[in-house]
């Protein structure tokens, strides 16, 4: 009777356990379709023509003439292909000169004892506390003052640090077990040496998710190329946009708009679904101190 009763309330509990699993799991579909949606219609409007378009007085979710004329006009309308060289430009250089400064930072407060250090990376830490705004300002009276504006350097300096890359890395270089270090250190090992072949293998998914965001960040742009740069040589996808817009194709064109934001996203797109793992480690390992 007992094994009876057991089994009846192992399989209530399989069932209950089956309808919670399927609930969250029709919940979690809906709720990627509802994420997705919009991606998925961006790229079919990209293939549809503009009097497809227009002439569709009830959307279609589905294509019934496909083209690619949009993707032509994309390159052709507007120096697409130059705004995105110096978006490529623009990032490289910037995610090199940050991980230069941000990876002997992190060390620093991570591994090396000096006076002060509690204090001043307190001090560090509360610079994100600062509105962007007012960085933003700052950062443009002295570009313009160094007569920066429309040179990449202008573009680029400004973005080198990140107080929160800083912050992150700095976590995960205090992950390493201490006698590493020292050991390293009773060896004769130098500082910097000890840096590049020990504390950067071992925390090289932190470093992959912060390149890789940084690469994303740089991409997003949008705030400060726009203030720094007005001649159309320097600039970059994000203001890009916005020209075409409103000098390339009307900002009737909406095909042909999406067409366009289709290329501009598609780096973004795959660089996340092929790193998305070491993203997620980088973060978990930043944010947990072994």
């Amino acid at each position: 009777m007992k094994k009876m009763n057991f089994e009846k309330r192992e399989k209530r509990a399989r069932i209950k356990s089956g309808i919670s699993k399927g609930i969250i799991y029709a919940f979690l579909s809906f709720w990627g379709l509802f994420v997705l949606f919009p991606f998925y219609w961006m790229a079919l409007t990209s293939f549809k023509s503009y009097g497809t378009y227009n002439s569709e007085f009830i959307p279609k979710f589905y294509l019934t003439s496909p083209t690619i004329e949009n993707y032509i006009d994309a390159f052709t309308a507007v120096p697409l292909f130059t705004y995105f060289m110096n978006t490529v430009i623009f990032t490289v250089v910037t995610v090199a000169l940050m991980l230069v400064v941000i990876v002997p930072a992190a060390f620093a407060f991570a591994r090396l004892e000096f006076k002060g250090k509690n204090l001043l990376f307190t001090l560090f830490l509360s610079l994100m506390m600062i509105p962007n705004e007012l960085v933003i300002i700052t950062n443009f009276v002295t570009v313009t003052n160094l007569d920066l504006r429309n040179t990449f350097t202008g573009l680029i300096l400004p973005s080198v640090m990140s107080v929160f890359y800083v912050y992150l890395l700095k976590e995960s270089f205090s992950g390493v077990p201490d006698e590493l270090y020292r050991a390293a250190k009773v060896d004769g090992t130098s500082d910097f040496k000890f840096m590049m072949k020990v504390m950067v293998p071992i925390c090289k998914p932190t470093l992959i998710t912060v390149t890789i965001l940084k690469v994303i960040e740089c991409w997003n742009s949008f705030v400060w190329p726009r203030l720094i740069t007005d001649e159309r040589e320097y600039f970059l996808v994000s203001n890009g946009i916005q020209e075409i817009r409103e000098a390339g194709f009307g900002r009737e064109n909406i095909p042909a708009m999406m067409a366009s934001v289709v290329v501009i996203s598609l780096p973004l797109i795959l660089i996340f679904l092929i790193f998305r793992k070491k993203i997620m480690e980088g973060v978990a390992r930043g944010g947990v101190k072994g």
